[in-house]
């Protein structure tokens, strides 16, 4: 017996795992020494939080792109 998955259901899950994704990159960088960040870099990072909120998301490998 096979299982019928929506699109909206599909981009559901992976945005649930982008999610997840984001929070262990999140950890794994409370792990490691402290960088300081450049006001380009601290402009990015507060979009995307901004984005986050508002519900909009960025692929976790799009991120870890842009900042480095």
């Amino acid at each position: 017996m096979g299982t019928t998955v929506t699109e909206s259901q599909l981009r559901l899950v992976l945005d649930k795992l982008d999610m997840v994704r984001l929070e262990l990159f999140r950890l794994r960088a409370m792990l490691l020494p402290e960088e300081e960040l450049s006001e380009k870099e601290k402009e990015e990072l507060e979009e995307a939080r901004k984005e986050m909120a508002k519900g909009l998301s960025i692929s976790l490998e799009d991120l870890i792109k842009e900042l480095g």
